[in-house]
């Protein structure tokens, strides 16, 4: 899934800001927890040397002497704390033990032959630290959070220029021809790309100008001359005195007209952008029968039988015009593949299958057959035409949003399969 600019930039700036706040807190946890214990250790360090100026200088000042630790025990905070045997075998220096849940700092010296033990209880002065960095941490988190609503209000001040070029832009693709004004945007690199889409812009209204004229004129130069060659082939038609290979070059001729005509109705339909809305019910056993019309003699000749098991009520919703050279073409392309046995159009589960029993389509070609200009036959055995009737139809049915797929298996014939819901029945 794609995310808006906004978004990135906004968790691009949070997750930055977050993990610096975060580095900062933990630093300054870490930091003062290192003064902490330096603190304590020099708190210790003097009072220690105090005390052991003023026991020597003045021995009625000692504390009681504990025969269990084998020494003097006394308590900074004038707190009477037993200590656990285990403090005997410590060496001197400075410890902390935990008696009773609490941490407990016992600093122990040599005194003459003894030992002098002092105990600290800092737990207050931890108890408030604590308190400190807890509010440190949940500041930070306030933070965090305050940073992610800003995030998204600077990130939205940031790409609101390019918000609103992407509106223009599909004001354009919706039918504006004004280019976009670059005097609206401030960022040197939006004014770039502004003056670049506008004249990318002018050229693709003037190539699409050019096209409209060129289908224009090809619908109206193309579609008279074949006219009159229509035209012409049926008045020799009834003239009695043309027989034999003459009136069959006639049909060819009449025959190559109609293909002519087919194929520049399917240009001209997928140069038309529109005609992908112009769609209606449709009888797909008529069409079919009316599709099959043109190559009725071709059929004959091959003596190819058809079979149709549609249901003659059945309808589907489609461009008439589109459907018409799909299936001329997928027939036209069985015919002239197909040397003998029959063609059949079934209709199963919304697909219009269109079978024929010709020599099939090596596995090698298939992935080939919707390509333009390509063609399967082989040098001895040349394929008529000049292979583009499949890429036709692969884009008509690409414009319509009909499934396509060929089935193949060599001796065994071909399978071309339509996707082509049914609509409520007649």
């Amino acid at each position: 899934m794609r995310s808006s600019l906004r978004f990135k930039v906004a968790l691009l700036f949070s997750v930055l800001t977050i993990a610096l706040l975060l580095a900062q807190a933990l630093g300054v946890r870490t930091l003062a927890e290192a003064q902490e214990e330096r603190l304590i250790t020099a708190l210790i360090r003097d009072d220690m040397a105090s005390v052991l100026r003023s026991y020597r200088a003045n021995p009625s000042l000692l504390p009681p002497f504990d025969l269990r630790m084998n020494g003097y025990v006394s308590g900074a905070d004038h707190q009477a704390i037993a200590l656990p045997a285990m403090v005997r075998n410590l060496p001197a220096g400075a410890h902390e033990i935990i008696i009773d849940g609490r941490e407990i700092h016992v600093a122990i010296a040599p005194l003459d032959t003894a030992r002098l033990y002092r105990v600290y209880n800092f737990n207050i002065y931890e108890k408030h630290f604590k308190e400190v960095v807890n509010a440190l941490m949940a500041g930070t988190g306030v933070f965090a959070l305050l940073t992610i609503w800003l995030s998204f209000g600077l990130s939205g001040l940031l790409v609101r220029q390019v918000a609103g070029l992407a509106r223009q832009v599909k004001e354009l693709r919706l039918g504006g021809t004004a280019p976009i004004h670059p005097g609206k945007y401030d960022e040197t690199e939006l004014v770039v790309l502004v003056e670049a889409f506008n004249d990318y812009h002018r050229r693709m209204a003037e190539m699409i100008a050019r096209e409209k004229e060129f289908t224009g004129n090809v619908s109206h130069e193309l579609r008279t001359p074949l006219t009159t060659i229509k035209t012409s082939c049926e008045l020799l038609e009834q003239d009695a005195a043309i027989s034999g290979k003459s009136r069959a070059r006639l049909h060819q001729i009449e025959r190559a007209a109609d293909n002519m005509g087919e194929l520049a109705n399917a240009l001209l339909t997928l140069a038309r952008e529109d005609s992908a809305r112009d769609a209606e019910p449709v009888a797909l056993a008529n069409m079919i029968e009316t599709s099959l019309m043109p190559f009725a003699d071709r059929l004959a000749q091959k003596g190819l039988d058809t079979v149709i098991d549609v249901d003659r009520e059945l309808r589907v919703v489609a461009n008439r015009p589109a459907l018409a050279i799909v299936l001329s073409n997928l027939i036209d392309n069985a015919v002239q593949h197909t040397g003998h046995g029959c063609l059949q159009f079934r209709y199963a589960s919304g697909w219009l299958y269109i079978e024929d029993t010709g020599p099939g389509i090596p596995a090698h070609a298939l992935p080939y057959v919707f390509d333009r200009f390509y063609q399967g036959g082989s040098p001895r055995t040349p394929t008529p035409g000049v292979g583009i009737g499949l890429s036709i139809v692969k884009k008509l049915c690409d414009r319509y949003g009909w499934a396509i797929e060929i089935g193949s298996e060599p001796g065994k014939g071909t399978c071309v399969s339509l996707r082509l819901p049914a609509t409520n029945r007649a």
